[in-house]
């Protein structure tokens, strides 16, 4: 310590000689030298006495100095990606691709592309742009989201990007995005040298969605038409018209292969506080949509962790009819898992909620968005539909205009 005095202040005195004289540059870049050789003879005093003089406890460089940084760390710049998308009937599907391409950044913007838009190049959405814009700012992994946003990447507005949302990213998955005149929708970015691809989630397709809803129709015990029946098919299978793959009762099965690792990708990896408020709610959430994330959002309110109960397909089913629920278990538990409001699923979770499973879990309020109807009344109330249908049909009288 007093070899650091006594070179600090010859280093000093010397400084001094310089200001009260005239000795010009040379003294003064005698004076840095000396200071600097100073410092680092004290450094590798420092560090010889902690290997040969371990028994004395010496102060480190910092501890004297601390706002002396010799080599300042640089400040990391924050990667910005940006995925566009129509997310309507958003499934898991959309959610493992905003996953993947947050992977790819710090940030993730999310451009959801206009009703207008989408008419001129896929037809009418089913979802309307509120609803759509709810769910995509429910996934866990999206920064921000652009309403509105284009249907293919023009230059105006990939610059715009770059300028104004600092994107340095743009993502899309592998599969092709063609517009209507057959030219690639990303093709400026890809040129620009600013494109990232990545991996398509097989086994669900918002078409293939509509065809497993379409097949929920045999439930009102109707009679099919055959190019009603071949269209049920053409939409659950990816079939062309004309074929028949021979599944004419029942729904179809999902392609959707559950693994561990998919699970744990959209798991959040934390449980509870020891002092936590868990609080539980169940149901089906079948067709994950945008009521099932304001009711959420509400639930996570009541407390410091949201659990959220998925019941099982047979469960689903026994309430809802033979062909429900439209996506499968596991389905549904990877589009709750992705909603930010929720911390952790019980994949297959009973109908009827235990004491035993209230202490296993640490429950502290179980939570309820709607009246569950029992069997017996959903039956009736089926029941006075269908006779008042009926009778409005046979009294139905012609109308003017559309």
């Amino acid at each position: 310590m007093s070899i650091l005095l006594i070179i600090l202040g010859q280093g000093f005195g010397s400084s001094e000689k310089m200001v009260g004289g005239s000795s010009g540059q040379g003294d003064q870049g005698q004076v840095l030298q000396r200071l600097m050789g100073g410092l680092l003879l004290t450094v590798a005093i420092f560090g010889l006495s902690s290997h040969y003089l371990s028994f004395i406890s010496f102060p480190t460089i910092t501890s004297l100095f601390p706002a002396i940084t010799l080599f300042p760390k640089k400040k990391k710049k924050t990667v910005r990606v940006y995925m566009d998308g129509c997310f309507d009937l958003m499934h898991y599907g959309h959610a493992n691709a905003l996953r993947q391409a947050r992977a790819l950044g710090d940030e993730l913007v999310v451009g959801v592309v206009s009703d207008e838009e989408i008419i001129a190049n896929k037809g009418p959405p089913v979802m309307s742009m509120d609803e759509r814009m709810v769910m995509v700012s429910s996934v866990k992994w999206v920064d921000k989201v652009i309403a509105d946003a284009p249907y293919a990447i023009t230059e105006e507005f990939m610059n715009k990007l770059f300028t104004e949302y600092n994107i340095d990213y743009i993502i899309h998955g592998d599969d092709p995005c063609i517009l209507p005149d057959g030219s690639d929708a990303y093709a400026h970015a890809k040129k620009a040298g600013r494109y990232k691809q990545i991996k398509r989630t097989e086994g669900v397709s918002s078409t293939d969605i509509v065809g497993r809803m379409l097949l929920c129709v045999r439930d009102r015990q109707i009679l099919e038409t055959p190019n009603h029946a071949s269209l049920q098919r053409q939409f659950s299978h990816g079939s062309t018209p004309g074929q028949d793959n021979g599944n004419a009762s029942g729904t179809r099965i999902s392609h959707f292969l559950p693994t561990s690792r998919r699970i744990v990708q959209f798991s959040n990896g934390k449980g509870p506080r020891p002092d936590a408020r868990i609080v539980y709610m169940d149901g089906a959430f079948d067709l994950f949509h945008a009521g099932h994330v304001e009711i959420l959002k509400c639930a996570r309110d009541y407390g410091d962790f949201l659990l959220v109960g998925i019941h099982t397909d047979q469960t689903v089913s026994a309430h809802r009819g033979p062909h429900h629920p439209i996506m499968s278990l596991h389905e549904r538990s990877l589009s709750v898992l992705a909603c930010r409001y929720v911390d952790e699923v019980i994949i297959g979770a009973p109908s009827e909620v235990t004491k035993d499973m209230i202490k296993t879990f640490n429950i502290s309020l179980v939570l309820h968005g709607t009246v569950q109807e029992s069997e017996g009344v959903r039956n009736k109330r089926n029941e006075k539909k269908a006779e008042s249908e009926k009778k409005y049909y046979a009294t139905k009288q012609f109308v003017t205009g559309d």
